[in-house]
């Protein structure tokens, strides 16, 4: 289940979970969102500086990417619309800029998994059900052989794990 992530202020932030992002966002060379994910993070990071959280410097100055075929004005900075999705497009986008951060997203994640286009998928699973929500693999979908790649557990019973596609 994946949801807009207010049920996560319960398990608190452990510092491992930043240190986990940070290797992912510092090899990172750009951003990619659908539209509903872009629009929830713009009013969030846009005014975010390094003094409110460690990670504000790489939203606001990585080059973001929105996939979306109805956002045609994207006003954080850094920010270029690539349109609606389109698979040769995201692997062009992939050739020109090398590694791409995926955050939220559920309907571009499930399509870029469909496309083979998903390189490495990290998920952060935490201790809930929460029963109804959107899901990240939809129940209609073909499925997609993956190997462990990482697995750590943190205090706040939070586990980290990430997947390669086979």
């Amino acid at each position: 289940m994946i949801d807009a992530p207010v049920w996560t202020f319960d398990y608190g932030f452990d510092p491992n979970m930043g240190e986990a992002l940070a290797v992912l966002t510092g090899r990172a060379r750009g951003i990619l969102l659908g539209r509903t994910t872009y629009e929830m993070f713009e009013p969030a990071w846009s005014k975010r500086t390094v003094d409110d959280d460690p990670g504000a410097p790489f939203f606001n100055d990585t080059t973001k990417y929105v996939v979306s075929g109805t956002l045609t004005n994207a006003s954080w900075r850094n920010t270029k619309v690539l349109g609606a999705y389109d698979p040769d497009a995201i692997r062009a986008l992939k050739d020109e800029v090398g590694d791409l951060y995926v955050s939220g997203s559920g309907t571009l994640v499930r399509a870029m998994l469909a496309d083979g286009l998903v390189d490495e998928l990290h998920l952060f699973v935490f201790p809930l059900t929460l029963g109804e929500g959107p899901h990240l693999f939809p129940n209609e979908g073909k499925p997609v052989k993956m190997s462990l790649s990482a697995c750590v557990p943190y205090d706040n019973g939070v586990v980290y794990q990430a997947y390669r596609p086979l």
